[in-house]
């Protein structure tokens, strides 16, 4: 049994759609980021970064979106949401995974705290400068489906495109959404039409971007 702490449409939102994908048993504890639960002494001491999501495997926390799904991935490899280690795709699925993490997830939060790398008197220029990264992304992204999709990782649906899509909603109120990008629309929308995502709308009590 798996224990997820989230907050419904966050970077906890990717973990939980690959706990339904897995079917494997899990429960949700829910953060009230308003209320700033996240920063509590409590869930500090499972996460000292203070950030969903979290997951208790075995009892332990673990923290890190991707590395996350990674595990997922990993501990369930009969839910086939990963390319095999020494398969032709491995090396595309480790590409991109990271290039969510580490490129394109930091930009979405420069764009969202302009304010934190820039200081208060330059957010404009932060803001329009990951404007730029985040659609970059898109391009080289809607370019790579066009080659070699379908999915993030060609014929076979994983974590990859969770990650994926749960970044292209974010852009959902940005001057350019990621579904202008014709490939990275077509990918949202498998992905949004598979139950589990259905699911998780209803229990995370989402209702845009549908």
């Amino acid at each position: 049994m798996y224990t997820l702490y989230y907050s419904p449409g966050s970077a906890s939102l990717a973990v939980h759609l690959a706990l339904l994908e897995t079917g494997a048993p899990h429960q949700l504890e829910r953060l009230d980021m308003q209320m700033r639960q996240h920063k509590s002494p409590a869930y500090l001491a499972l996460n000292p970064n203070g950030v969903v999501p979290t997951l208790l495997v075995e009892g332990k926390p673990v923290y890190e979106c991707a590395a996350l799904l990674l595990l997922l991935a990993e501990r369930h490899p009969e839910s086939a949401l990963a390319p095999v280690p020494g398969s032709a795709e491995r090396a595309t699925y480790l590409q991109w995974m990271l290039h969510f993490a580490n490129t394109l997830q930091p930009a979405f939060r420069a764009w969202f705290y302009p304010a934190e790398p820039a200081g208060e008197a330059s957010t404009a220029a932060a803001q329009e400068s990951a404007r730029l990264r985040i659609e970059s992304t898109w391009d080289r992204l809607d370019a790579h489906l066009a080659a070699a999709g379908p999915h993030v990782c060609g014929a076979r649906y994983g974590v990859a495109d969770m990650l994926a899509v749960m970044l292209m909603r974010w852009s959902r109120n940005m001057p350019r959404t990621a579904l202008e990008w014709p490939h990275c629309r077509a990918l949202a929308e498998r992905v949004r039409a598979r139950p589990a995502w259905k699911r998780l709308y209803e229990v995370e009590e989402l209702t845009e971007w549908t």
